[in-house]
């Protein structure tokens, strides 16, 4: 066996190197100061929500039991099972799931000491640690590979205490909804190199998508000898390759795990890709592999946000920035649920919180990312224009929920999904903030204008014409989703406005004549208010509990309310009718709003309600709301992530691309530093 197809004491380095390095970044520092490091120690496997591992494509939860996972996504795949008569996104093969005996014991949760795990958000590496009684100590890092969409890598290192003898399997775990599971076990031998191959494969639970991983055991040469691997099948839904050896007092030990998965929705033929794929990964070598990973993350963290001061501002930051980007990758057409790839939570569906909360720092510091998200939605236009068929209007209505195909998947239960219409306004808005910020006519004509005009013209099917200053929206959800069947939701006839304009723009910048309709509609659509003033929430409002914001939303990010007088008596009002126990990204807009308008007390305030009580253990992962238990709730991360960047920072997205206006650094902070801002990778410092 192999780490790399190269000479005995080139492999032997290579692995002595890779595994000090990752030990000594994590040594050579107090973590307990460290802005890069997520600490999990003291443990409590009763009160444990995982951190998530992934990238982009494949999501791995971490696990309170020692060298296991709890779970495995894959991003855009969905099948209907256990869940309602709805989609739900994929739970697949734990396949890089591990086990080992030592002296013949099973090492569990219940005999292990010192049980420790840290995530190093720099390089997405997350490492377990522990003690074995008096015999040995334990190391497991686990990555899913930046580099490789489909690949994980686990490396492993026993650090023996006394004379021991180990011996390790590789897991691969079906999750009980798969069907037809069959455990294959192969070797691809060479002269010089045997690559064993472990492989499962079962059919999704409808029968509509085949899945496969495959794994393998990568060792490290000693005189030329590795040990022998054997097969043992389990039962239909497990099995594992193991192997066993000796180590003396003193003696360090290091093997690793290359795991594939994959499913029919990327690759016709998922097992044999599976399989190559791990092939490929092992055949590049453990050196290669994680030089390759961290390479993409250290790419990936060109778009940063550093904060001087205030170390645990810095670090709850970094962990919103780690998760949007473990959740997204560039170059694809996947798109992000409110959960991202850390469960099976809202089914894995595609809300507004992609378009209105993640998106907009994913433009500002990862545009293609965030291009990603918008090639999600084009491709499922054509099913959008059949929904505003289905319900009797013109134009685009895209789906409340979205998963695979693109047509409504709510729960029938929720009248979110035939009433709350805004998503239609959303994700247009989306695509010529793209434009804005890039410039690109290229997309504007190919991808923007064509979800623009679409959008436009549902809108104007959409409206009640009841004279002028009276073109209503009836019959709504609100994005204050407390409000059902109302008329004139102040943020759904705000976007629709908006996009309705957007539209018009669009086709000027493209030389084509746009519908006179569209601005003619939005010139006549009103936004309501009580006599003080103040903005009402739709037309029947009369200050009832709200679940979230709605109203502010017309300051923030619309930018139609711009007089702060306004904006000030609209956040006065709604933050005292606003829910305390509602999401997250409420109180970020409220945030935003407070440090636009210099406020800095009540900025700061709104900012660390956003997130601060919604921190569960042990890796401070971010719940829906305070007190909740559903992480990782990306929509958050991304409500903070904009306080921080167009609240404190000031950042704005318009016409003129990005700039800066007013900024306000909270009194905790010496200075905020935005670096990678743009297509232009410019920086922001705010001191």
């Amino acid at each position: 066996m192999f780490w790399k197809n190269s000479t005995i004491k080139k492999v032997v380095l290579n692995i002595c190197c890779i595994l000090i390095s990752l030990t000594m970044t994590m040594n050579a520092q107090d973590l307990s100061t460290s802005p890069w490091h997520l600490v999990a120690e003291d443990i409590d496997p009763n009160d444990y929500y995982g951190i998530t591992c992934a990238n982009g494509v494949i999501g791995m939860v971490s696990s309170p039991q020692p060298m296991q996972i709890k779970d495995v996504v894959l991003n855009g795949v969905y099948d209907y099972y256990q869940r309602g008569r709805v989609s739900n996104i994929l739970k697949t093969f734990n396949h890089v799931n591990m086990e080992m005996l030592m002296d013949g014991t099973l090492i569990t949760q219940s005999n292990i000491s010192d049980f420790k795990q840290v995530l190093n958000m720099k390089t997405a590496t997350l490492e377990t640690s522990f003690q074995f009684g008096g015999k040995a100590k334990i190391k497991h890092q686990l990555m899913a590979l930046r580099h490789l969409p489909y690949t994980a890598l686990v490396l492993v290192e026993v650090s023996a205490k006394e004379d021991i003898t180990i011996s390790p399997r590789t897991l691969i775990e079906a999750p009980d909804h798969l069907a037809d599971v069959r455990n294959f076990y192969a070797e691809i031998v060479r002269p010089h190199v045997t690559v064993p191959l472990l492989t499962s494969v079962a059919d999704s639970p409808s029968g509509k998508l085949k899945l496969a991983c495959s794994n393998s055991i990568l060792f490290e040469e000693v005189h030329g000898e590795t040990p022998q691997i054997n097969h043992i099948d389990w039962d239909y839904n497990r099995h594992w390759a193991t192997f066993s050896k000796e180590l003396k007092a003193g003696e360090t030990y290091q093997f690793a795990v290359v795991g594939s998965t994959l499913s029919s929705e990327q690759y016709n033929d998922p097992q044999n890709e599976a399989e190559r794929l791990t092939l490929y990964a092992a055949l590049e070598g453990v050196d290669r592999l994680v030089q390759k990973h961290q390479a993409a993350w250290e790419k990936l963290w060109q778009g940063d946000i550093l904060v001087e001061g205030d170390l645990e501002a810095q670090r709850d930051i970094r962990s919103a920035l780690y998760h949007l980007y473990s959740f997204a990758r560039a170059n694809t057409a996947y798109s992000m649920s409110p959960m991202g790839l850390s469960g099976l939570g809202y089914n894995g569906h595609v809300f507004w919180d992609t378009e209105i909360w993640m998106y907009p720092p994913l433009l500002l510091l990862q545009p293609e990312i965030a291009r990603s998200t918008l090639e999600y939605r084009f491709q499922r236009l054509e099913a959008a224009k059949q929904n505003a068929f289905a319900h009797g209007y013109d134009g685009a209505m895209f789906p409340w929920e979205s998963s695979a195909d693109g047509s409504e998947d709510t729960p029938i239960w929720a009248l979110t999904g035939p009433f709350q219409h805004h998503i239609s306004g959303d994700v247009a808005w989306a695509f010529w903030k793209y434009y804005e910020v890039t410039k690109d006519e290229a997309f504007l004509a190919s991808r923007a204008y064509p979800v623009l005009k679409e959008v436009a013209d549902f809108w104007c099917s959409r409206v009640d014409r009841d004279g002028p200053g009276r073109y209503h929206i009836k019959n709504m959800v609100g994005s204050d989703e407390y409000a059902e069947n109302i008329d004139n939701d102040a943020y759904t006839n705000g976007m629709a406005i908006t996009v309705l304009r957007y539209a018009a723009k669009a086709a000027r910048v493209l030389d084509k004549a746009p519908n006179p309709d569209w601005e003619h509609v939005a010139d006549n659509i009103p936004i309501e208010k009580f006599e003080d003033g103040t903005t009402r929430e739709y037309s029947t409002y009369e200050g009832e509990l709200i679940k979230q914001a709605d109203v502010n939303l017309l300051s923030f990010p619309l930018d139609i309310i711009r007089d702060e007088k306004q904006i000030k008596k609209d956040l006065e009002y709604y933050e005292k009718v606003m829910d305390p126990n509602g999401p997250a990204m409420g109180f970020c807009v409220l945030s935003t709003l407070y440090a636009r308008l210099g406020e800095e007390e009540k900025a700061v305030s709104n900012f660390s309600k956003s997130y601060a009580p919604n921190k569960v253990p042990p890796f401070g992962v971010l719940a829906e709301t305070a007190g909740g238990t559903n992480p990782y709730f990306a929509t958050g991360a991304g409500g903070l992530l904009q306080a921080v960047l167009q609240g404190f920072g000031g950042l704005e997205i318009s016409e003129s691309g990005i700039t800066q206006g007013k900024t306000l650094l909270p009194n905790k902070w010496k200075k905020l530093k935005l670096k990678g801002i743009g297509p232009d990778k410019q920086t922001f410092v705010i001191d």
